[in-house]
């Protein structure tokens, strides 16, 4: 029987960085992973980019840009291993990147030049990695060494990090597996569902928007009530199930069934002074001058619903023109699911932080550590989510026992 002082299973971004540091610890490290490719999640993010980390984070307070039951579990690892010290690792290995907007960093080339450098950790640490390479099942032995059955024979592991990841895009492989063995082991899951994910609406209700698909423009979005109240200004994109781009995604992590959404389509105009203006001066159609202030093919949607606004802008009535204001300004609507986890980029909830320690990421079971997306614990897009994997990959990789 093959003998490791750490098995990881996942080969994705929080898996094979925590194999790598604990390897270069001096640690004997096995990766496992059922898929034949290494870091999938990495070469298809950010357009094959990979938005590797954001400069905006905030480590004293991650409740800003993290979801989870508890928002400050999470405040540990991301304060010891930060995006300044990923970033210095990136730059070690002569990649090249770029600020896009909002702290967000991209690779200049390729998301593959990210997941070499993350293999050449992995060499540099010794460690073994077997792909394609299944596992059946995990045991804890006598000794209270982990056992875990694979498609290549049995292994043991003084400990076992689970870096299996979520359920979103199960087409590269996305499973269930390391909730599973969480469970197996009796710890708890906070309830999962697909976060940073397009919106979607009954058919007949979004006729009106459907023709709009392909249309992208700024927007401020919210949801929830006085209390929970979370609001995002991002690009919108009209699809023809329903609403997509970065403000969505943003929103969809907060979004609950059932609840609306309130959209301002010209967050940076007053409308009703400026079709107030339009009024004044000009003979034109309103749809003309509507066309002045939001994308064209918005302005013709738009005036389609009322007879009142079909017609010169100087003979539509004050009334109507602050109905129109009013409804492009707080365009409330309710959606009635998303696109699930087949266009999720992210899961919402996971293995509950009550059972897993903040500063090691070992769970109530000695010996057994999560890491990475498994755990709840969620970003916002824009490069949150892989610091998170980087972060608490580290974490753990520095808590593994030596030999």
């Amino acid at each position: 029987m093959h003998e490791f002082d750490a098995v990881v299973i996942g080969a994705g971004a929080a898996g094979l960085f925590c194999a790598g540091i604990a390897g270069q610890r001096g640690l004997r490290v096995l990766v496992l992973d059922h898929s034949e490719k290494v870091a999938e999640k990495v070469r298809i993010s950010g357009g094959g980019r990979a938005n590797f980390t954001n400069r905006d984070l905030d480590a004293q307070s991650p409740h800003k840009h993290f979801l989870s039951a508890n928002p400050h579990f999470c405040r540990s690892a991301l304060s010891r291993y930060t995006p300044a010290d990923f970033i210095a690792l990136v730059q070690r290995h002569g990649i090249a990147f770029h600020e896009k907007h909002k702290g967000q960093l991209f690779c200049d080339r390729s998301a593959e030049d990210l997941i070499q450098m993350l293999l050449r950790e992995c060499e540099a640490g010794g460690v073994q990695r077997w792909q394609p390479c299944g596992v059946q099942a995990v045991r804890q032995g006598g000794d209270g060494a982990y056992e875990v059955d694979t498609h290549q024979g049995t292994v043991r592991g003084r400990a076992l990090v689970v870096a299996t990841g979520g359920l979103s895009i199960p087409k590269i492989g996305a499973s269930d597996f390391g909730y599973r063995i969480a469970t197996q082991f009796g710890l708890r899951l906070v309830e999962t569902r697909p976060g940073l994910v397009p919106l979607t609406f009954d058919g007949e209700g979004w006729a009106p928007y459907a023709g709009l698909a392909g249309l992208a423009l700024p927007v401020h979005i919210e949801t929830g009530d006085k209390k929970t109240r979370m609001g995002f200004l991002e690009d919108l994109l009209f699809t023809h199930r329903g609403l997509s781009g970065p403000a969505v995604l943003q929103i969809s992590s907060y979004w609950r069934d059932h609840a609306p959404i309130r959209l301002n389509l010209a967050p940076d105009i007053r409308l009703p002074e400026a079709l107030s203006q339009a009024k004044a001066r000009s003979r034109k159609l309103l749809v003309n001058e509507l066309a002045h202030l939001v994308p064209g093919r918005l302005a013709e949607a738009w005036v389609q619903q009322d007879s009142d606004w079909q017609r010169p802008v100087a003979e539509v009535a004050d009334k109507a023109l602050a109905r129109l204001a009013e409804r492009l300004s707080r365009w409330e609507l309710t959606p009635t699911g998303t696109e699930g986890y087949r266009k999720a980029e992210v899961t919402l909830g996971g293995v509950d932080t009550r059972d897993l320690s903040s500063q090691t990421l070992e769970s109530r079971q000695p010996g057994l550590y999560f890491i990475g997306e498994v755990v709840d614990v969620t970003g916002w897009l824009g490069g949150y989510n892989f610091q998170w994997a980087w972060s608490s990959a580290h974490a753990c990789a520095q808590a593994l026992p030596t030999p």
